[in-house]
């Protein structure tokens, strides 16, 4: 079945003031059902300007649990949406650069 990975990301100042928030997408899966509690393996993800990116740079990986899963009955039966745990990023302190 194809489950599609989402993460909630705030993006806050350095006053810890929420700037904006944003799902972002780490795209669509095929995998055997996952668990909530299961661990997801991705890279950090960083920003780039005001855009939430991968910080694709070496060693910067991220591992994030599954908090909840999401079925939409309304829309398309064959994708279910999971979530990860959310993060914070501090703009001035994630900027991945030009990568």
């Amino acid at each position: 079945m194809k489950y599609a990975l989402c993460q909630l990301v705030r993006l806050v100042d350095m006053n810890d003031e929420i700037l904006k928030e944003h799902i972002f997408d780490h795209g669509d899966v095929e995998t055997p059902q996952p668990v909530i509690g299961a661990t997801v393996v991705t890279y950090q993800l960083g920003l780039k300007e005001f855009e939430v990116v991968y910080d694709r740079r070496e060693g910067k990986t991220s591992r994030s649990k599954i908090i909840d899963m999401e079925i939409n009955l309304l829309g398309d039966a064959n994708v279910t949406r999971v979530f990860l745990e959310p993060v914070k990023l501090i703009v001035g302190q994630h900027d991945v650069g030009m990568v």
